[in-house]
């Protein structure tokens, strides 16, 4: 049946409130408006952006919201203005925009942008309009995507067109953690052949940074988690060894000082926690040493001595591994189809959409390092 022009009516699983299991509702799906593309997402994977927004953040603004940012579809119809994108295409939705006009994307320097859409709702990563709804209420639309659905709404400028050969249910995954990790070694630290680094925290985006690391040449990547069973899924990415903070009596840093003469060249902090960051900032050496905040968090501030920094050391961030989105994505979706990349490698668990809180549990505890759930056939 034609449903272009259509308000869809379809399944989702729906956030109605923090610290609650999500529910699989029907939801409406309206048509797409100018510039926007509706999409049938095919496969998503839960990120940890998702269960921190759930179960972490500690604020009851968002919701009620149709959480998921980490996706793959094809193309539904097109709204008004659209001309990059047809019905079948293969795309995948982004948390981060490229409009190609405002001064950010003009710049070759970073990959924000003026027309994403934390510009008007950062407080409750969610976009200020929506074209979801449930039981007459509207569903926020969280960090502009929302793909814990059978179809979604998203603006043109936060898509990515795709190689028709593209797999789905693996490039999904370049939507958010992998992107970001792997972007924040070689983007973002700009991490140099022959180099020492260290990579806080082993799940999918550390996991990523390592991959990062090696693809740029680092002759030795210390991986750093306090869960001893991740170092055999590193050692597949390319970290040389691994260090557990459980097993020693003094600061991660001085032990890291001490494997490599006075500290790394690049660390990188995938964890979110702000104790971690400042940690991963004191491993660096100083005189050069640059450390790369990865890692989301927005509950508690961070702090170090200004010595630090005074010494020479760097301290930056890394928003989607430093990507232009729009341009990113279909390279590294190229690189995977021609094995310069890893995916298949990072995927734990596949599961149905109707399993979400099953896949949920699996990365709250700790057991997965992704969960891609298939939401409907290609």
């Amino acid at each position: 049946m034609d449903t272009v022009g259509k308000v869809i009516k379809c399944r989702a699983a729906v956030a109605w409130e923090p610290n609650k299991p999500l529910v699989m509702e029907e939801i409406e799906v309206a048509p797409p408006e100018a510039n926007e593309i509706r999409i049938k997402i095919v496969a998503t994977a839960v990120c940890h952006t998702d269960l921190f927004f759930l179960h972490e953040r500690n604020k009851g603004d968002g919701f009620p919201a149709v959480l998921g940012h980490e996706a793959a579809g094809t193309v539904e119809s097109v709204g008004p203005g659209v001309t990059r994108f047809k019905p079948g295409d293969k795309v995948i939705p982004l948390f981060v925009s490229q409009c190609r006009e405002c001064r950010f994307c003009l710049n070759p320097s970073t990959n924000q942008c003026d027309k994403n859409w934390p510009g008007k709702r950062y407080d409750v990563s969610s976009d200020t309009t929506s074209r979801l709804k449930c039981k007459g209420k509207t569903l926020l639309q969280f960090l502009g995507t929302s793909t814990f659905s059978e179809y979604t709404v998203v603006k043109e400028i936060a898509v990515a067109k795709i190689h028709d050969s593209s797999p789905l249910d693996k490039v999904c995954l370049l939507g958010c953690g992998i992107a970001t990790g792997y972007g924040a070694a070689v983007n973002t630290a700009k991490v140099q052949p022959g180099s020492t680094c260290a990579v806080f925290g082993l799940g999918a985006v550390g996991l990523a940074a390592v991959m990062g690391c090696k693809a740029a040449g680092a002759s030795r990547i210390i991986a750093v988690d306090i869960n001893k069973d991740k170092f055999q899924k590193a050692e597949v990415f390319g970290a040389t060894e691994f260090v557990n903070p459980k097993d020693h009596d003094k600061p991660i840093s001085q032990v890291l000082a001490e494997m490599t003469n006075g500290g790394v060249d690049f660390s990188l902090e995938c964890v979110g926690n702000v104790g971690v960051m400042r940690s991963a900032l004191e491993s660096c050496v100083k005189g050069w040493g640059v450390s790369v905040l990865v890692g989301w968090t927005d509950v508690e501030d961070f702090s170090a001595s200004p010595i630090q920094l005074i010494a020479g050391r760097t301290w930056k961030g890394s928003l989607f591994g430093g990507f232009k989105s729009n341009d990113g994505v279909p390279k590294l979706v190229n690189d995977y189809l021609d094995k310069k990349l890893k995916l298949d490698e990072f995927i734990t668990h596949t599961m149905t959409l109707d399993q979400i809180n099953d896949a949920i549990e699996l990365l709250k505890t700790g057991k997965c390092i992704r969960t891609v759930l298939n939401v409907s056939a290609p």
